[in-house]
């Protein structure tokens, strides 16, 4: 199948690597995008976006982006900061009460925006919820003691971070993590994203699918995705239940060129982000927070708010593939979308074609 889109001149060769990927079969369905001073640059679609190889990938087609979600939560956290509900390094337990026991009576926002909140993973005492439990997931993290002493470890929270967020929002504000996005981030900065897919939009999302059927057991990651069960299993993220769902971690769903153009506008100071957060706010979101090891994937990452940083970008990448990043050295954004869960290694070489290095986005 050919990829089509557009380039324009000078980005041609970003269209052949993509074609590459697809004729090879490493790539089954993506979505390619490229913003550079303010104008897209580079749109491609690549492959199908159903199982049954029915529907081309269009320019408007959603993916679920597991990790790359998070950096849209850490926003919606942030608002409420911006509007003096919350601060960063209030312990959290002062306004959701049933979260300060066992040890968490000091974690702070920040500690959950770094991945420092010691609960990178649900307590085993949620095994048996279901994945769409959002009372009962909240409600084990509440009564769980954590890992380890928040802010003396790093590891990407990689189901909980969403979870987390909205039991702090709901209690300082009496709002959802789904209503915060919706109704303010969303809006402000031109979104064609969702956690929870309207009805108008579910014949656009794309199915995902696995590269190996063994791919999920390979992951470094496994041991922080088994509970609750589900995270990676085809039936319940391709199902309507998931994608109308607010599961924070994991399930924004999005397009390439949404995503690209928030990555290219991320850091201007003349930007959306920074006028939604305001001045003081968008340079927390930025500057370098922390940088360790990260337990979960075994890498010494830097973490800002939200996303990961290191000299060359600002980025953020998702479990199976799909990965998005800020270059710092080249004044350009680009995301990488894909439905065919496998490694960073298509998105790593899109990035070469760009002069960027992907080596490290943070995945889960």
């Amino acid at each position: 199948m050919r990829v089509t889109g557009f380039t324009e001149d000078g980005y041609e060769h970003i269209c052949l690597v993509l074609q590459e990927l697809v004729d090879s079969g490493q790539e089954t369905g993506a979505g390619v995008s490229v913003w550079r001073e303010g104008r897209e640059v580079v749109r491609l679609n690549a492959g199908w976006a159903d199982a049954a190889r029915t529907r081309p990938w269009r320019d408007d087609t959603l993916v679920m982006t597991y990790s790359l979600s998070k950096a849209f939560v850490t926003l919606a956290a942030l608002v409420a900061v911006r509007d003096g509900a919350l601060t960063l390094d209030q312990p959290v337990a002062a306004h959701w009460k049933e979260y300060g026991v066992r040890g968490k009576e000091r974690t702070t926002l920040r500690h959950i925006l770094t991945h420092r909140a010691g609960q990178p993973r649900f307590p085993a005492t949620a095994a048996d919820l279901d994945l769409l439990d959002e009372g009962g997931l909240r409600d084990s993290l509440a009564q769980a003691a954590p890992e380890y002493a928040p802010g003396t470890s790093l590891g990407e929270h990689a189901l909980t971070y969403g979870h987390l967020v909205d039991g702090v929002l709901r209690a300082a504000t009496g709002t959802t993590l789904g209503a915060v996005f919706h109704d303010v981030v969303r809006p402000a900065l031109d979104l064609d994203a969702w956690f929870g897919v309207p009805d108008r939009a579910l014949h656009r999302v794309a199915d995902l699918e696995h590269a190996h059927p063994e791919w999920p057991e390979r992951l470094h990651a496994a041991p922080w995705l088994q509970v609750p069960h589900g995270a990676l299993d085809l039936g319940r993220t391709n199902s309507r239940a998931l994608r109308q769902s607010v599961f924070g971690a994991i399930n924004l769903h999005t397009t390439a060129s949404t995503t690209a153009a928030f990555f290219s506008r991320l850091t201007a100071e003349d930007g959306p982000v920074r006028r939604l957060l305001g001045p003081e706010l968008h340079s927390e979101l930025l500057t370098s927070q922390v940088t360790d090891n990260d337990e979960v994937f075994g890498t010494r990452l830097t973490w800002t708010l939200g996303f990961v940083r290191d000299k060359g970008k600002i980025a953020k990448g998702g479990i199976g593939g799909s990965a998005a990043w800020w270059s710092r050295r080249h004044d350009h954004a680009c995301a990488y979308l894909t439905r065919r869960m496998d490694d960073h290694s298509r998105a790593a070489r899109i990035a070469a074609a760009l002069g960027d290095d992907l080596s490290v986005v943070g995945e889960d």
